[in-house]
């Protein structure tokens, strides 16, 4: 590979890859497969970003300073494969690429880089490095707590962490981790091979705790800090699974175009677009997951009981199943999409036979 206007490889899924991806149970090799479509399509993006502002905008390529910043992006290639590729996996680079494109065609590239220096930022995005570990697996993240796109997420974000503030989130993180480890191992090794970033959010006003991902945030988690591992361990799973089918509709669409119909949702006051609640039921796929197995918990921690945990169970699975009928009869699945919604319907109605 050349640096990031090379022609990117072509990308197949194997279909017991997909099957997996739609069982929530791909692991670590699913999401290499996808890490490797995000990566092919970031360089896309940089390279149209930097063509398009040749084209359009001579003056925005220097006052960005976009060929010096493709130069070092290229040198880090030259230098080190992990650290260029965790360049073009900065989460929010292909939100900023798509702002670039979107503002160069519509306005002339006026404000092509509404956050000064946002391009360059992203070669080193600071903020702390956290790293647990449980049974030998260890998760690596970093903390965004000062970025420019963490507005994105669509709640209000803290300032930049304190010492203690850390701490805590180190502290929680690594218990949560370990239940995952021990308890969900599955989804601890998709987590840990995809996420790569922990965006801190403010809870709502009521302190409910609050959890988002962006479609064009590969690896992010936006979240609140929970009161408990189990709750953080919970958001992991829910949010990496809409990380997880944002990468795999960047590689196999699933549905057409809005069609302007939208549907129930059973989480949701309002209805919703095929889309959209094809993304609300897989993730809601590891919320009933989430609860299935930790109703075979022997010690219950804090205010966790056998009770709650197959109450919620109940409840999301229910309704998880209910939102797969509504896809499937929608009309507006296509092929793949059927094939992959049938196969998370037909995950759910495993369970009842099914404890592992």
């Amino acid at each position: 590979m050349n640096g990031p206007e090379a022609a990117p490889a072509r990308h197949l899924i194997p279909r017991e890859t997909f099957l997996a991806l739609a069982r929530g149970r791909g692991g670590a090799s699913a999401v290499a497969v996808l890490r490797a479509g995000q990566l092919s399509k970031r360089r896309l993006l940089l390279s149209a970003v930097r063509r398009v502002a040749e084209e359009r905008a001579p003056r925005v390529v220097r006052q960005m300073r976009l060929a010096e910043t493709y130069d070092r992006i290229e040198e880090l290639r030259q230098e080190s494969t992990e650290r260029w590729e965790s360049v073009l996996l900065h989460p929010y680079l292909d939100l900023w690429a798509a702002g670039a494109l979107r503002a160069l065609y519509t306005e002339g590239g006026g404000e092509v880089d509404p956050v000064p220096g946002g391009l360059a930022r992203l070669l080193d995005p600071g903020g702390p490095v956290l790293q647990v570990e449980s049974r030998g697996r260890c998760l690596t993240v970093r903390i965004d707590d000062r970025g420019p796109y963490r507005e994105a997420h669509g709640d209000p974000v803290p300032g930049p962490l304190d010492g203690a503030t850390v701490r805590r989130w180190e502290g929680l993180l690594s218990e949560a981790w370990q239940l995952l480890v021990e308890r969900h191992p599955w989804h601890a090794e998709a987590v840990g091979a995809g996420v790569s970033t922990l965006v801190p959010l403010l809870p709502k006003p009521d302190g409910t705790a609050v959890s988002s991902v962006v479609r064009r945030g590969y690896g992010a988690v936006g979240v609140s800090l929970p009161a408990d591992a189990e709750r953080l361990a919970l958001a992991l799973v829910h949010e990496f699974l809409h990380i997880q089918l944002g990468a795999l509709l960047d590689l196999v669409p699933l549905h057409g175009p809005d069609s302007g119909a939208r549907y129930h949702a059973p989480w949701r006051t309002d209805p919703r677009p095929a889309g959209a609640l094809l993304q609300g039921t897989y993730a809601h796929l590891g919320v009933s997951d989430f609860w299935r197995v930790e109703r075979g918990r022997e010690h219950w921690p804090g205010p966790l009981t056998r009770s709650y945990a197959d109450g919620q169970y109940s409840h999301w699975r229910e309704r998880t199943a209910d939102a797969a009928q509504t896809l499937l009869g929608s009309g507006e699945l296509n092929y793949e999409g059927k094939q992959f919604v049938e196969e998370l319907s037909r995950t759910i109605g495993d369970w009842d036979r099914d404890t592992g």
